[in-house]
């Protein structure tokens, strides 16, 4: 069995892939922390927007990050944020607004500069699997355990809609794999698994079996 105390898990792939799912899951057979990194980005445009900044003025959105605290933390083994000491959660994160704007901000380079120093410390105190769009190629780029789930468009979308939630796929993976600043890419070393016709617990399968767990 794997020392999980100092596991770091990378999980990466485009929106709707079903990586969230997953990387909770393996975090749960493990008893390491689960983090998702896409909140801590819909959780600071969630902030932006409250503080009536346009996203696309990259240079306010600047200003208001240097003043902005993070606290990252953790709760039954599932990640944590606070912003200027006010709690993230499902309303901040999935707000329309926030759908609608995430790309824009997430593509400002000193937003995934401290953001990326942010994500880092939960491995200095617990295992971790943590799931996003650049934790194989620039968060954890050293772990032996990258992961990239894929899916197809048809059924990304599907999955979309069956959550209630309005997102236009092909738009987002444009805007997150042609970005200057860590675009979505497939890491060298990553183990790529294709949901689209697999559950859940079959991805979940194959990538403790990677892992050795």
């Amino acid at each position: 069995m794997t020392d999980t105390s100092k596991l770091v898990i990378a999980i990466d792939g485009p929106a709707a892939s079903g990586k969230s799912t997953v990387a909770r899951k393996v975090a749960a057979e493990l008893g390491i922390v689960f983090v998702n990194s896409g909140a801590m980005y819909r959780g600071f445009t969630w902030w932006v927007l409250e503080n009536e900044i346009d996203p696309v003025n990259s240079l306010l959105v600047v200003e208001l990050l240097e003043k902005t605290i993070f606290t990252c933390g953790e709760e039954n083994r599932v990640g944590t944020l606070t912003i200027d000491g006010r709690p993230m959660g499902n309303d901040e994160f999935h707000a329309e607004t926030v759908n609608q704007n995430v790309s824009a901000i997430a593509a400002i380079p000193e937003v995934r500069e401290r953001l990326v120093s942010e994500q880092r410390k939960y491995a200095e105190v617990s295992g971790v699997v943590m799931e996003g769009r650049d934790i194989g190629t620039v968060v954890f780029p050293d772990t032996p355990h990258k992961f990239y789930i894929d899916a197809s468009p048809e059924v990304r979308e599907q999955r979309r809609r069956a959550q209630g939630i309005v997102d236009k796929i092909a738009e987002r993976d444009k805007k997150d794999s042609s970005r200057k600043a860590s675009p979505l890419t497939v890491a060298d070393d990553a183990v790529v698994i294709d949901s689209s016709h697999l559950s859940a617990d079959e991805v979940v399968a194959k990538v403790l079996t990677h892992v050795g767990g």
